[in-house]
């Protein structure tokens, strides 16, 4: 029986049509982002203090009104309380001045009862400011980006699974419209649990649109192309998006604009439903041969090839004799038999390990500077030579040795950071960088060996899968930044000690490298029983 690659080779791997779907499903990741790093943003962080209304009070009184308070050894005005204003107002009508004639650590404090007042030197307005998320509201704060992790993580899981059943492009672009559509709607939130209601469909629809994606382009594309897309192309779209977010946010600064501005690449990018088609993979798996053939003929004459009489003769025979099997799969196949389970349990660790990285790393880095525009555009700037390199590396090296040189590296880099002293601090950033820098790479290289690894009929379910495990680590990383108050390094070491156990495991992976992508499960468990007996010869 022919495998698929060989039914299709006539088409060519650079077509028209090829070329359209490579920069199309590519510029489909810059929306997401614009998307999922917003928060950064929107619901940044703005300096307050406690509102004082206009009320008759001698000048020397209205500056001494906000006590002064000690933090990390400077002296700031308090963000959540103020002096009594009666009080103060009783003593500046009597004559009286602060600190020459009244102590003030005399006089008795309240909280800001009227509301506060924001600093507009960084932000116009954020979510922070829109519902006053501050002082005793102050744990909203982090909770609302958690809110979006959660929908991510709920993404991941369960839109693989959908679009394994529907198939991809409907799913791509329904959850592209919903992502922005909800960016938008966000503007118009009454209250914070509106706005968070709608921060978690956004954070849904953004993880389904950018898997979808990738595993339509994975099964439309082929060969050094494929590789191409998947490592490079995808995810320079992706972090193109991160990098334009800080442009965007330089110029608009109030967080209700930000949004509707960051939503409309995505809505332009609509009529991509027409340009791009529906994986023929997928519609042979689900035994849709005949939409399968159509859609392949079609390529073909866009691509001006000609198709030959019959495409899929196995397929169809096997329908013809009800061979070709229909059965819907889900994700307890992934760990149904030993050989998958091992290597389901394994890419997962794998996965988890990067991605706790990724958002630990993200996270930390972006206090490299005082500016949160450059720190945010510096963090994503070295995402791209990150795709680069692993695209390069992808050519040539193979997928499990790339796994461990890559978890290794920048484990090591993690480590060494509390070994630099505080007077080499430039070292230190560059050693977080690498870490950055391997952990981004890693993550590319984790979506195109999960879906060398997984055969057609669960390749989005597994991909979901294994990213939902890694949004688990996603929300994991600011607990264990948190750590850092024991000992500044325990983050580090953390995320290199999970980057080791990970290289470990990934030695027992099976090999992708320059083999077809599997097309049934029966496929997948031939390259186990392979894995495994490569393993026992070499021990």
């Amino acid at each position: 029986m022919k495998t698929y690659e060989e039914s299709i080779a006539f088409l060519g791997q650079w077509g028209r049509l090829q070329k359209i779907a490579f920069f199309l499903l590519s510029v489909s990741l810059v929306p997401n982002g614009l998307c999922v790093f917003s928060i950064v943003f929107v619901g940044a962080k703005m300096s307050h203090h406690c509102l004082i209304p206009e009320v008759d009070l001698t000048e020397d009184w209205l500056n001494a009104t906000i006590p002064i308070k000690v933090v990390d050894g400077k002296q700031e005005l308090s963000q959540c309380s103020r002096f009594r204003l009666d009080v103060i107002r009783n003593l500046s009508a009597r004559g009286l001045a602060p600190g020459r004639d009244v102590n003030l650590t005399d006089v008795e404090q309240e909280g800001c009862v009227d509301g506060w007042s924001y600093s507009r030197d960084i932000y116009q307005s954020t979510v922070v400011s829109e519902f006053d998320l501050v002082c005793s509201e102050q744990w909203k704060q982090p909770f609302t980006s958690t809110i979006f992790l959660l929908g991510v993580l709920f993404g991941s899981l369960i839109s693989g699974q959908i679009s394994d059943r529907f198939g991809r492009k409907p799913v791509l672009i329904a959850t592209m419209i919903t992502q922005e559509v909800f960016n938008i709607v966000q503007t118009f939130s009454p209250t914070w649990t509106v706005f968070c209601v709608l921060f978690f469909i956004t954070g849904f629809s953004h993880t389904s649109n950018y898997v979808a994606a990738f595993v339509l382009g994975a099964e439309i594309l082929s060969g050094h192309v494929r590789v191409m897309f998947l490592s490079l192309a995808l995810n320079c779209g992706f972090s193109s998006g991160y990098m334009l977010l800080s442009l965007v946010a330089y110029f608009i600064r109030d967080w209700k604009h930000l949004l509707f501005v960051s939503s409309i690449p995505g809505l332009i990018l609509i009529p991509i439903w027409w340009l791009i088609p529906e994986s023929p993979r997928w519609l042979l798996s689900v035994g849709r041969v005949e939409e399968a053939e159509a859609t392949v003929r079609k390529i073909a004459k866009f691509n001006k090839v000609e198709a030959p009489v019959i495409i899929f003769h196995d397929y169809i025979t096997q329908v013809k004799t009800k061979t070709l099997p229909k059965k819907h799969y889900n994700i307890f196949h992934l760990v149904k038999t030993r050989n998958i389970r091992d290597t389901t349990i394994t890419v997962c660790l794998v996965w988890f390990s990067m991605r706790i990285g990724y958002y630990g790393l993200s996270l930390n880095t972006s206090q490299l500077h005082a500016d949160p525009y450059i720190s945010s555009f510096l963090c994503a700037a070295v995402e791209i030579p990150a795709h680069v390199s692993i695209w390069l590396a992808l050519k040539y090296m193979t997928r499990r040795m790339t796994v461990i040189c890559i978890l290794v590296t920048g484990s090591l880099s993690l480590f060494s950071i509390q070994l630099i002293p505080q007077s080499l601090s430039y070292i230190a950033v560059a050693l977080e960088m690498l870490g950055k820098f391997s952990i981004s790479a890693g993550s590319d290289l984790m979506y195109i060996y999960t879906a060398e690894l997984y055969p057609t009929t669960i390749r989005n379910t597994a991909t979901g899968t294994c990213s939902t495990v890694a949004r688990v680590g996603s929300c994991l990383a600011p607990f264990v930044l948190s750590l850092s108050v024991y000992y500044k390094y325990v983050p580090h070491i953390a995320f290199g000690t999970m980057g080791i156990l990970s290289a470990f495991a990934a030695f027992f992976l099976p090999e992708t490298f320059g083999q077809h992508l599997p097309q049934t499960i029966k496929e997948m468990r031939k390259r186990e029983r392979g894995r495994h007996s490569e393993s026992i010869s070499s021990i």
